[in-house]
């Protein structure tokens, strides 16, 4: 299960914002999450914040859940007050958006349609699991206004999918793109997961075949992250399975790089790649981006006019606040000037398009000149004033920001 939830400032009961992050809203790009915490059965390697029903307890229900996200929907609609906030995207995460009925998703989205407003064109997202959906529930979604589906995939390897306790049948992975495409989804993105114990670059070779096949826009691939409290990681210090290896996780990488490019899909950020820009994921490059968006559901993150906070972790605490007409808030922090540049470099520097050099500050800006000569970073885009990874810059990011930080 998950650790605890960061402290931080009490929110009043109301949820209401500071002043200081109310300035300029609506003026800002504005995003939506839905966050939907319920899943099947509890991947190994998973720490997100999701249940099973085993886990739910008491309290929590996955029948009236869509009602009780619509309440914080409600809820958010008084604390911005009368600022225009339309959305620009809507994403539905999980756990597994898909394990409830198309209707309760539905609802969700009409409810952020009617409090907030959705802009014309908005990207439309949600999550779902192979084994989750069938073309009649993908019609359905895509009838109530979702424009885009992003399936977990991860790999297309039974020994593969066995390790990640994934419970789906490759077979079913070109399946769903087709009904996908069918129903009218103007996106399709795919998830892929490298480094599991056990995979063999040859596998990995095999899962990115595979998802190309299917002929999706977009596809993201991850490093296996073995984190605290999973049940792989006891598995690990066990000796069960072995540890990711750095020099296999780097090889993996650059075969994705490789094979998706000949492709034709282009990458925009470090772990994600679209066939043409316009098929981004417009939703995460917002948070690369610092825009505003609001998190709704049980350990959702929001952040707005550089506010942010978080929501208590558990579906029954969650439900109990807004049934009591309180902010499910667990807690937030007002970000310093200094804070917000230190998160815009490490999350902009993530893009292809980079960051502003002028952003740094003096040290850092002779970093990026040293990390230019290492090959870190791109020539030509520091000649133009951006701090850009290269292939081998992408491959060391989270070093070449501890450089250029300050």
């Amino acid at each position: 299960m998950p650790g605890a939830l960061p402290e931080g400032e009490a929110v009043p009961r109301d949820g209401s914002l500071p002043a200081s992050a109310l300035t300029g809203l609506g003026s800002r790009p504005f995003g939506v999450y839905l966050h939907v915490p319920f899943c099947a059965t509890r991947c190994g390697y998973c720490d997100f914040n999701t249940y099973t029903a085993m886990e739910l307890g008491g309290g929590a229900s996955q029948a009236s859940y869509a009602s009780t996200a619509v309440a914080e929907v409600r809820l958010a609609r008084q604390v911005l007050g009368i600022a225009d906030v339309p959305a620009a995207t809507v994403f539905l995460g999980g756990g597994t958006p898909t394990l409830l009925p198309p209707r309760d998703l539905a609802m969700m989205l009409a409810a952020v349609r009617d409090e907030l407003g959705v802009r014309p064109g908005a990207e439309v997202t949600t999550e779902a699991n192979p084994d989750s959906v069938d073309e009649r529930s993908l019609a359905e979604l895509r009838a109530a206004g979702f424009t885009r589906v992003s399936f977990g995939m991860q790999s297309a390897v039974p020994h593969v999918l066995a390790t990640l306790d994934r419970t789906h049948d490759p077979d079913r992975v070109p399946q769903v793109v087709a009904w996908a495409r069918a129903a009218g989804f103007e996106g399709v993105s795919l998830d892929l997961i490298y480094g599991t114990p056990g995979e063999s670059q040859d596998d990995w070779r095999t899962s990115l075949a595979a998802a190309l096949d299917t002929g999706p826009d977009h596809v993201s691939a991850y490093a296996l992250v073995v984190e605290d409290g999973t049940r792989m990681a006891g598995q690990v210090r066990r000796r069960e399975v072995p540890a990711p290896d750095d020099d296999d996780l780097a090889d993996r990488y650059l075969l994705a790089d490789e094979v998706l490019a000949a492709a034709g899909f282009a990458w925009y950020e470090v772990s994600n790649w679209a066939r043409r820009a316009d098929q981004r994921a417009r939703h995460n490059e917002g948070y690369w981006l610092g825009h505003d968006w609001w998190g709704f559901g049980p350990g959702a993150h929001s952040h707005v006019g550089g506010t942010r906070w978080w929501n208590v972790r558990h579906p029954t605490a969650y439900a109990g606040r807004l049934a009591a007409g309180a902010s499910p808030a667990h807690a937030r922090e007002v970000l310093t000037d200094d804070q917000r540049r230190v998160e815009s470099l490490l999350l902009g520097i993530r893009l292809r398009e980079g960051h502003p050099l002028a952003d740094l500050a003096p040290a850092g800006q002779a970093a990026a000149g040293r990390a230019v000569d290492d090959g870190l970073l791109d020539p030509d885009a520091h000649a133009n004033g951006r701090a850009a990874l290269t292939l081998r810059g992408r491959l060391l990011a989270d070093a070449v920001v501890r450089d250029l930080v300050d």
